[in-house]
């Protein structure tokens, strides 16, 4: 199965005088099959901004790239639900 994401939407808002910090982002990961068919779930993923994090500069919005975005959203996909994902996906296929 091979697997593509992409981000659907965001949302920001000015946090601790960080500008349009990313709050919550809307995405989809889609499965493809060795015989083409496809399956895709949909999911949101929030963030919070701790402003006690110093793990990393702060990134300004319009120097994020999506696969920055991505990244963060596959850390919690990943390390949380991810089979539960593969499984709708799976499941949309075998229909």
């Amino acid at each position: 199965m091979q697997y593509t994401w992409k981000i659907t939407g965001l949302k920001t808002k000015d946090v601790d005088g960080k500008p349009s910090a990313i709050v919550q982002t809307y995405w989809t990961k889609t499965g493809t099959d060795e015989n083409g068919n496809e399956g895709t779930f949909t999911g949101a993923t929030p963030f919070t901004v701790d402003p006690t994090d110093d793990s990393g500069p702060f990134k300004p919005f319009n120097e994020l790239t999506e696969a920055d975005i991505i990244a963060w959203i596959q850390t919690v996909v990943v390390g949380g639900y991810e089979e539960h994902v593969n499984g709708k996906i799976a499941e949309q296929i075998e229909q």
